[in-house]
Parts: C-alpha cells; structure tokens; sequence
C-alpha cells in the first residue's frame, strides 16, 4: 500500500528522521509513538504529501485513498448543519442527487424515453454509492460520537473546537479511505464515544496509522507498534502492551552487547597504549587501532522513563470533611445539570469523575471551587486549602516568564534546588528551565501548569483533564506525582490507564444525581457491565406492553414506608448534629495545638501540663465523637438501603 525508504528529514538543521523506513500493507493497525517532538505528526504530514522529504522515496499504490483526521481541521467554518458536513463525505452521491432532482423536473414537461433511460443510470449509480443510506449512516456515526439527534440540524459554527473535531472525524470516517491517519483521534472525545470508536476501528476493513497518548486505546485498536526513537521508526509486532515487554527485551539484549562491546573497546585500548611504542608490537597496536575506527559502535540503552523524586507536602492539615454538598441542584436555562443530589468527599479521598461530555462534569467542580451558582448548601470542611488545575490554567501562565521563574513566583517557598528537582521530574532539565513560557509546546505548558498545582500549599486539588497535550511518558510522571501526594483530589479524565492507577473512588453523573463507586475504575467497569447485563436481560423478560388500566402498580406496606422513613430522619437529625460536634472539637483540638506551640506555653511548665491535659481530654473525646460518626453513618446508609 505505502512503502517509506531511506527517509530523511530536517527541521533546519535538526534532524527528525535519518534513513527511516517504514512498510504499510492493507488493514495494519499501526499505533505510532514516541516522546513529543520525535516527529509523530510529521511523519503523518509526509504521507499526504504536506511536507516533502530530504533524501528517500515514499511509494504508494494507485488504489491508495487517505483519510487525515489533524488539529488543522479546526479551523474550518462554516453554517451548515453537523449533518450536512458529515456527508460532504460523498460528494458524488450528492451530485447524483442534484442530476435526479432535475431530471424529475424535467419529466414534469418533456416526458421521453432517453430521459426515462438516463434517469434509470443515474439512479443506479447513486444506489451503488450508497446514496440511499447515506444519510442514516451519517446520522448514526454522529449520534456513535456523542451527538444527540436534535442537534444533527444545529450549525458546526454553534458547536465548541472540541465537537467540530468529532463531525469532522465523522465526516473521514464516512469516506471509507483505504487508510486512516488519525493524530491524537481521541483527544476530544468522552469515554462513552472512545469506546464507540474504539468499536468501529475494529470492524474497519482498512489500514489505520494512529497517533496517540491513550495506551488502553493503542492496545484495543492496534496491531504493529512503530516507535519513533533516534531518528528511525522501530516496528514492534503487536500492541502498546506487547511493545512494551519487546522492548524491554531488547533493551536487555542491548545493554548485554554494549557491554560486552565497551569490554572489548578498553581491552584494545589498553593493548593499544601498552604496545604503540614498542617495535615488535607496533604492527599489531596499529591493526587494534584501525579496527577501533571501523568498529560500529552499539549505543547504549537510554535511561528509564522519568522518575518522580520530590515530596508533595503541605503545612496545613485539613480536617476530616473537605466538602459537601447538601440538596444541590444547578440548571442552565431550561437544561437541567443536578437536581437534589448530594456530594460528600473525605480526607484522604482518590476521585476520578468519569463519563459522557455534557453530562455537568466540568460544572460539578466549578460549583466545588464555588464559582457556579446553585440551589442548596455548600460547605467547605475546616483548614481545606484548595487548588484547581483546567485547561484555562495554561493561558494564566506567564508567557515573559522562563519556567523556573514562573514557579518561583508560585509563592510556594520552596528553593531553587527543590524547584529545579521537580522540573527535572517533569522533565525540564538542565539549561531548559530557563527557557520562555512563550516558547513552550501545549504539552510543555501542560507540565509546567501541572506542577504550579503540586507545588501550591493546597491539600485538596482539583484537576480537570490534567493529561490533555501529554505524551505516555508525562502522564506517568503525573501518575507517579498523584501517587505521592499525601492530599485529596478529584480528577476528570477520559484516560483509562491514568484512571485506573490514581483513584480509588469513581464518580459518575446519571439521572442528575452523583453516584459514586466505591472502587477502581478496573472493578468499575465489570460492575458496569454486570448492571447492563441485568438491564437486557429484565427487558427480554418483560411481559408484552398491556393496556394502562390492566397494569397494576407495585405495592408498598405504606406503613412499613412510614415508620422506616421516620427512623431515617431520626437518624439523619443525630448525625447532623454529631457532625457539629466533630467540627467544634476539631476546631477546639488545634486551638490546643496551636498553644502547645506557643512560646509562652511551653516555657511555662505548670501552664504546658495544664494546656497538655485539656489537649487529651479533647483529643479523646473527638476519637469517640468520631466513632459515634461512624455508626450513625451505617445506620442511615443501611436505611436509606430499605427505602430504595
């Protein structure tokens, strides 16, 4: 299909690819990858004939069409409706249809039999293109990628960046091109429509090249691994996964031969600078020495992927409640967001916030930062300190600043080495932390906002897709930070693999209220697939629709209901009222703490035995007002269980 020989390239003077190649057949499945700046996107950009290459050929067969899914195609404009530019995707079907509409016009006046047989031609041709289904398939492509069906007539211009990518996407994936390219396909999507995606690369019969950070992604869709490493492109047989054992091997196999190599090179040398000078070796030294020059040296194997070495600590410690929210409902206009539900995060918590777009993910920490408007109470818990990172963090930075500079006005602190020690794990190293903010990739941008975020005095963090512009390699290093951090954060993130190692809860929206699973995504997942299964099977076992008058409603004992209800207040009301309880003594604990410290206390023996004994007194009777917490706790979920 497409052969790449001998590619050389250069941006200037900096080399991206030095006698690359690279075989692409019919229906590969190639997950391209590599640090940012190897040139991903470039090699992309090569393929459609973008960019022209230095040295090398790039042959490709006549039959070969190509499908280019870039962030260029934001840039497009224009009034139509999403359905409409999605089936600009046949172009020809849509002229066979303008010829139709005025042939049947025609007919109206001058009715013969070469216009019958041209309309039978056309007709025929517009049948074998698929005309006739055209626009269901379009319809049902958008509605896979998160559209609903009223919005298929609404304007692309009235849509943000990220869902005019998705009908653009729609309108490729409509074209049915023999090959794919498809740079960062999943940036823009939810989970729901991953997946959706994730399907429909399955089942397609062509060959698909894809550049991507999503590794649970690459694994469920790709075949052949292709790394972009030392200007060459290496091929790997199989997934990200089988990528990553390979290379491990061979990286064995190679630090095997290196060494074995460099023994080698010091034992010449040695016999080299032993012998040069002494006339009945000097032949034999010369002969070492010539074959030093014309040894091909094996390079040794580059060092590990970034590890994180710098402690997330912060002074203030928060107490047992971060936050809540009680009966809280938000509305935009007519769209409801929530209604009546409830929000509760403790300290120590490990959120990720998952699900379709639209659903009020971004608005819910909105209204946890208390910058969105609701209906019902919101309460911040005692010394929370908090830190929200979003996309818009990025346009806060700024951009006269070099990176170092920029965190040292982050009022953090900390010292220059500390501050250099956790640039070097976000990989700005050496002479680069003095670079400009101005001149930095999204994905630099990202690292430098990300570990502004870390290293602020907050104990609870709020991120909003924190992986967005970043390669594998950065968001290990985020995963490996969040690891570490002794605080409470909610995450929102459609990447499954980050997901899976940072939270230990998982929050999602459905019927406007929070749910929350009380697990990892992993364990999520199958106690998703275990509710869908149980939902197909109750509706296959449904009985036939009856009339409304022959169905009779469920019945309830109304006063088991009652007394069950009753009870449920009851307890609601105690834990309440406990809960004031433990703040008051939390707030009277550090009163005490903050004496013990004091100067004038401690240097007063009988006023420190008698701060310390009150202390005690306190302290014990908050574990005990925090095991009476507990219990009621239990009560009322064990409840509100019988009510369900």
């Amino acid at each position: 299909m497409i052969s790449i020989n001998n590619l050389n390239f250069h941006f200037g003077s900096r080399p991206m690819y030095e006698d690359a190649n690279l075989h692409i057949k019919p229906k590969d499945k190639i997950g391209l990858i590599g640090l940012n700046g190897t040139g991903k996107s470039t090699l992309l950009r090569i393929i459609v004939g973008e960019y022209k290459p230095d040295g090398g050929s790039i042959q490709m067969s006549k039959e070969t069409t190509i499908g280019f899914l870039n962030q260029d195609l934001l840039s497009y404009e224009t009034h139509e409706s999403i359905l409409s530019v999605a089936m600009q995707a046949f172009d020809e079907a849509l002229s066979l249809q303008k010829e139709i509409d005025k042939v049947l016009v025609e007919f109206e006046n001058n009715f013969h039999d070469a216009l019958v047989d041209k309309l039978a031609q056309l007709q025929e041709r517009f049948e074998a293109l698929g005309g006739y289904t055209m626009q269901a398939e379009a319809e049902a492509i958008l509605e896979g990628l998160g559209f609903s069906t009223e919005e298929l007539q609404k304007p692309l211009a009235s849509f943000s960046g990220g869902w005019r990518m998705r009908v653009m996407l729609a309108k490729i994936l409509l074209q049915q091109p023999s090959l794919l390219l498809l740079d960062e396909p999943t940036n823009h999507l939810d989970l729901p429509s991953i997946k959706w995606l994730e399907n429909y690369l399955e089942r397609f019969e062509g060959a698909v090249v894809i550049v991507s950070h999503d590794r649970e992604f690459l694994d469920k869709t790709t075949n052949i691994t292709v790394e972009v490493s030392n200007s060459k492109l290496n091929v790997y047989p199989g997934n990200y996964s089988f990528y990553l054992e390979e290379k491990a091997m061979r990286n064995e196999i190679q630090k095997g031969a290196y060494e074995n190599q460099q023994a080698q090179i010091r034992q010449a040398e040695r016999f080299i600078e032993r012998f040069k000078a002494k006339a009945s070796k000097a032949k034999q030294a010369q002969s070492r020495m010539k074959q030093l020059d014309r040894m091909d040296r094996i390079d040794d194997v580059a060092p590990d992927a970034a590890k994180v070495n710098f402690s997330f600590k912060f002074s203030t410690q928060p107490g047992r409640h971060i936050f809540r929210l009680e009966h809280m409902s938000k509305r935009f206009d007519e769209k409801i967001i929530f209604r009546d539900t409830n929000v509760h995060i403790e300290r120590g918590d490990k959120i990720a916030l998952i699900g379709a777009n639209g659903k009020g993910k971004s608005t819910l920490l909105r209204i946890i930062a208390g910058t969105e408007k609701i209906d019902g109470k919101r309460e911040l818990g005692h010394n929370v300190i908090m830190s929200f990172y979003a996309q818009h963090q990025l346009e806060a930075l700024n951009v006269e600043n070099e990176i170092l500079q920029e965190l040292q006005q982050a009022g953090s602190k900390k010292s220059e080495v500390e501050l250099r020690t956790l640039l070097g794990s976000f990989l700005f190293t050496g002479d680069t932390v003095f670079k400009k903010i101005k001149v930095l990739s999204g994905g630099e941008k990202s690292r430098v906002a990300l570990a502004k975020t870390l290293i602020s005095e907050a104990n609870f963090l709020m991120l909003d897709e924190p992986t967005n512009h970043l390669d594998m390699q950065s968001v290990n290093i985020l995963i490996q930070a969040l690891e570490q951090y002794e605080g409470t954060f909610v995450v929102i993130s459609h990447d499954r693999y980050f997901v899976e190692n940072v939270a230990t809860k998982i929050w999602y929206i459905e019927d406007y209220q929070l749910k929350e699973y009380p697990g990892t995504y992993e364990e999520y997942e199958q106690f998703q697939e275990k509710r869908d299964k149980e939902a197909k099977k109750t509706a296959s076992n449904a009985p036939s629709p009856a009339k409304k008058e022959d169905v009779k409603p469920k019945q309830r004992d109304n006063s088991d209901f009652a007394a069950l209800n009753n009870q449920l207040k009851q307890a609601n009301k105690q834990l309440s009222e406990v809960e004031k309880q433990v703040q008051k003594l939390e707030q009277e604990l550090a009163s005490y703490e903050a004496q013990l410290a004091d100067p004038k206390v401690y240097g007063n023996v009988s006023l420190l035995q008698e701060t310390s004994q009150k202390f005690e007194v306190v302290k014990k009777e908050l574990d005990s007002t925090n095991e009476k917490w507990e219990t009621l706790m239990m009560e009322v979920e064990e409840l509100q269980g019988k009510l369900a």
